[in-house]
């Protein structure tokens, strides 16, 4: 998937008079690519168009519009685009109490680091976190954390040709998975690959 260039983006103005429509455009966009794994945890299935808009609403957000701090956007989120043989996903933890979340993320320490994904019963490929930076301290995990998962070419091909696909989190205290996943997410997820 080819990365975002500063010519792909819209100035500070033109988003401004279409970022109502952008919005509910990619909310539409993402519904698919957004799994729920148990009652607490979602992975958003970034791609070129989400991570497009994610940019858009960083500049708007810090009001730049000078090509240096356009870049520093985009070298910072670029990272996050499938390159046709993986997919990216953006880990939610969701607890609304700020005390059940905060007990929660203690225990959860190295979520992070069992998500995982099946491709019908092959092997199951574990994300890779937080490449960018560590999420995760001495006496918890962060809410939000970045996961790649690097699939064979066997897998791609078995996607391609209708094999189900799982996701799920083996930890300790969160051991929940969604199988098979949807058609429509399974359908926008084949479609990142090469």
């Amino acid at each position: 998937m080819q990365k975002l260039r500063p010519e792909d983006l819209l100035g500070l103005e033109s988003y401004a008079k279409q970022r109502d429509h952008l919005r509910h455009e990619i909310i539409e966009y993402k519904r698919p690519r957004n799994v729920v794994v148990g009652p607490n945890c979602s992975l958003c299935f970034e791609d070129r168009k989400t991570i497009q808009y994610q940019v858009q609403e960083m500049l708007r957000a810090e009001r730049v519009f000078e090509s240096a701090g356009i870049q520093d956007e985009l070298d910072a989120y670029n990272p996050l685009i499938p390159d046709g043989k993986n997919w990216k996903a953006t880990m939610l933890l969701e607890y609304p109490n700020p005390e059940e979340r905060r007990v929660a993320l203690m225990a959860l320490k190295s979520v992070e680091n069992r998500c995982w994904v099946r491709v019908s019963e092959l092997d199951r490929v574990f994300g890779i976190a937080d490449e960018d930076l560590p999420r995760e301290n001495a006496e918890k995990t962060s809410a939000v954390h970045f996961l790649r998962f690097e699939l064979t070419g066997s897998m791609v091909a078995a996607l391609k040709a209708g094999a189900s696909l799982s996701v799920g989190i083996d930890h300790p205290h969160y051991r929940h998975n969604l199988s098979p996943v949807p058609t429509p997410t399974r359908e926008a997820l084949c479609a990142d690959l090469d």
